[in-house]
């Protein structure tokens, strides 16, 4: 090959493979004020985007009712995430949110005094090409792994994003927003369909953070 054909080689592979990085995900507008968040750490270890009203008294809601999840926007479905994977995503979420937030509070059936409303959503579900190893920027390793992407071989990460809004249950005034994202169980190439047990660990890890902050903040 010579040196013209293997630097031009070499600046597709980069471009490519950049363009596949992860991307933090843009405002939806599903929550009211997104210049209020700012970075929590989570009980888990990781950092996600909230915001609680600072006036908002320990002990008073002791119920909770969990609107159902829904795509927000809503996504058109693709071979690689069908209709059967969105479902499957917003019903484990409502599942997780559910046996989670259970064990702080009484779930309810609707919205009303002493009742916290939560509404969830997921904002995004993608499928992207994991970036370069170290040892992948050798230029011949590099040439390899472009051709790769090309072919679909290399594994590609799972990624999914949700926002949520908590009310008040009787005046509907919102007392808190939360913007969380998430890498599931990776793909082994584009021709593997994402399943919602790609992301069924992202989903516990958000409930049981939710879960434990509420526990300790506001119970």
């Amino acid at each position: 090959m010579n040196h013209p054909h293997a630097r031009a080689l070499l600046l597709t592979c980069v471009l490519g493979l950049s363009a596949c990085s992860s991307k933090a995900p843009a405002p939806t507008g599903f929550l009211p004020d997104y210049s209020v968040l700012s970075p929590q750490p989570t009980p888990s270890g990781g950092t996600l985007l909230s915001w609680f009203d600072p006036n908002l008294p320990k002990g008073r809601y002791i119920q909770v009712y969990l609107a159902p999840s829904r795509l927000y926007p809503a996504p058109t479905p693709t071979p690689r995430i069908p209709q059967s994977t969105l479902v499957g995503i917003t019903g484990y979420y409502d599942a997780a949110l559910r046996n989670e937030l259970g064990k702080v509070m009484k779930v309810v059936d609707r919205p009303g005094p002493n009742t916290l409303v939560v509404r969830p959503v997921i904002t995004r579900v993608d499928a992207y090409t994991q970036p370069l190893h170290v040892y992948e920027w050798l230029p011949v390793t590099l040439v390899a792994a472009g051709v790769s992407t090309a072919a679909g071989w290399r594994d590609l990460d799972s990624e999914i994003a949700s926002e949520l809004r908590f009310e008040a249950g009787t005046s509907g005034r919102v007392i808190g927003a939360a913007l969380l994202t998430g890498t599931g169980v990776p793909l082994e190439n584009d021709q593997q369909t994402l399943t919602a047990a790609n992301l069924k660990g992202v989903l516990d890890g958000w409930a049981t953070d939710l879960r434990q902050a509420y526990a300790v903040k506001y119970r």
